[in-house]
């Protein structure tokens, strides 16, 4: 275990304050130095006021969660927005980090890949299938270019599952946003593509466990730009977990 003297060293800025998965993330980042903004403080579309925002706070790592999500349809109803926060908003990210030298953490998606096939290991050739994930590829893009960094290809969702709909016949690799929290402090050195998720699992079976109303399914074939099978090969991240990391009763 590292001395906590040393983990405060670290100074963490992590975009997305109004998430939900930040309020786990306060949590599990409690033995570090951090600092959690949202788009009023860090408008991630203004290079200088990002700039000013950083200055003389030293910081060493940044965590860029921040982004347009849900709904999915917003990604094809308004590209410019898309676009504006995903790719360029991203890129501006990278610039900041590649100036002041700061680790950068990218939250990714596993629907990068191409949906088909399954069980997709990250070296695996990318094709999305809907704007959603052509946005966060966009990012990736920029990301890709800097070396300090890492990016992390997640399968992540709420616990309880939120959604009273849940597509029948596709496959994914969810895993819930408290647990990725747990796992983010053990990640902050590492480099490179990690995906991250859990079992593979029909998305209704998946709801119908983990939700705490009812869930109606819909049949695959009528959902418009959707993975069949997204899930993916977690095989890099529990090659790190069982080397370094010891979390209590903590399962995939």
């Amino acid at each position: 275990m590292v001395h906590s003297s040393r983990l405060k060293r670290k100074k963490i800025l992590i975009t997305g304050k109004t998430s939900r998965f930040c309020r786990y993330l306060e949590n599990d980042l409690k033995n570090y130095e951090t600092i959690f903004v949202d788009k009023k403080k860090f408008n991630i579309l203004s290079f200088r006021k990002m700039e000013n925002f950083i200055k003389n706070k030293k910081i060493s790592h940044l965590i860029h969660i921040a982004g347009l999500s849900r709904p999915m349809a917003i990604h094809e109803k308004n590209i410019s927005l898309s676009i504006d926060l995903n790719i360029l908003g991203t890129a501006n990210i990278v610039k900041l980090c590649k100036k002041h030298n700061i680790k950068l953490i990218y939250f990714s998606t596993n629907y990068v890949y191409p949906g088909t096939k399954g069980n997709y290991k990250e070296s695996d050739p990318l094709l999305p299938i809907n704007n959603y994930a052509w946005s966060k590829l966009g990012g990736e893009a920029s990301v890709q270019m800097y070396k300090n960094s890492l990016i992390l290809r997640l399968c992540m969702t709420d616990h309880p599952f939120i959604h009273k709909k849940a597509i029948k016949g596709a496959k994914s690799s969810f895993i819930f946003n408290s647990s990725v929290s747990k796992l983010t402090p053990y990640l902050l050195n590492e480099k490179g593509i990690i995906n991250i998720g859990g079992k593979s699992r029909e998305i209704y079976d998946f709801a119908k466990k983990f939700s705490n109303q009812r869930v109606s399914g819909i049949s695959f074939k009528k959902v418009k730009n959707f993975p069949k099978n997204s899930t993916i090969n977690i095989s890099r991240l529990m090659k790190i977990f069982n080397k370094k990391i010891k979390i209590k009763n903590f399962k995939f």
